[in-house]
């Protein structure tokens, strides 16, 4: 098999941000590696992709070592060695910060921050393993929780600061290694959860569009695209970034 140059790995690819970023990177010309939690979206996942040739999908999460060794090893065999890896797994958790004990602290950085380390750990690992000088980019999904704050999301919101620390500081780290870090936190976006949030909730649905100089609810196009292009060698010179799409959330 002929070693292509655009393979890629997406958690969280189930749903929402995550399935449109396993969609949209297939239809520009890469091999996704998609892990997603949930039999019932593998398969409806397939209904919608006619081609098998062009990615991967495997049930379970990053927490699962022997899913994640699962993984390289298959890229190993097929030759496509992983360029790119897009971590979007996570959970939210809304909780008065007086209500949060120790296991659901714990709970929520297993999720979000700890699975996510060790999983880069075994990427960076795996590419480190051969001299290559295409250079790997590592794109983490935070969000502006962590970076503006919002009550009821202190835990959340805390491993979202967390990542980002993280993205900078192995951005330094393995830049001599050729090796792109950079962080996109998405502000509200139209994912599953949309259409009940404005019909169910609409005193804080006009709220978020008042707090968005933009107006509107962003869309997981607009994540998709980012995501792609700092896949790319286009954004070669990127690295360390934290990036918000919030239509402006974050400055107003």
């Amino acid at each position: 098999m002929i070693e292509t140059k655009n393979n890629i790995i997406v958690t969280g690819a189930g749903k929402g941000i995550g399935k449109k970023v396993l969609f949209d990177c297939i239809r520009a010309g890469f091999f996704v590696y998609a892990i997603i939690r949930s039999k019932k979206d593998i398969t409806e996942i397939k209904k919608k992709l006619k081609s098998t040739s062009s990615y991967k999908l495997y049930q379970g999460d990053i927490r699962n070592v022997s899913l994640v060794k699962k993984i390289i090893n298959d890229s190993k065999k097929s030759k496509r060695k992983i360029y790119g890896l897009v971590n979007n797994a996570g959970e939210r958790q809304r909780e008065n910060f007086l209500n949060i004990n120790r296991n659901k602290l714990e709970q929520i950085f297993n999720n979000n921050f700890f699975n996510h380390f060790f999983f880069i750990q075994k990427i960076i690992e795996n590419y480190l393993d051969k001299k290559d000088k295409k250079a790997l980019s590592i794109i983490n999904i935070g969000s502006i929780v962590g970076v503006k704050g919002f009550a009821q999301l202190s835990g959340y919101a805390s491993t979202k600061s967390a990542f980002e620390g993280l993205t900078k500081s192995l951005a330094v780290e393995f830049a001599s290694k050729n090796i792109r870090v950079n962080i996109i936190n998405p502000g509200f976006i139209k994912t599953s959860y949309y259409s009940n949030f404005k019909k169910n909730k609409k005193k804080l649905y006009n709220w978020t569009l008042k707090k968005t100089p933009l107006g509107r609810w962003g869309e997981t196009s607009e994540i998709s695209e980012l995501i792609i292009f700092l896949l790319s060698d286009k954004s070669k010179y990127i690295t360390g970034q934290s990036i918000n799409v919030d239509g402006g959330w974050t400055i107003s």
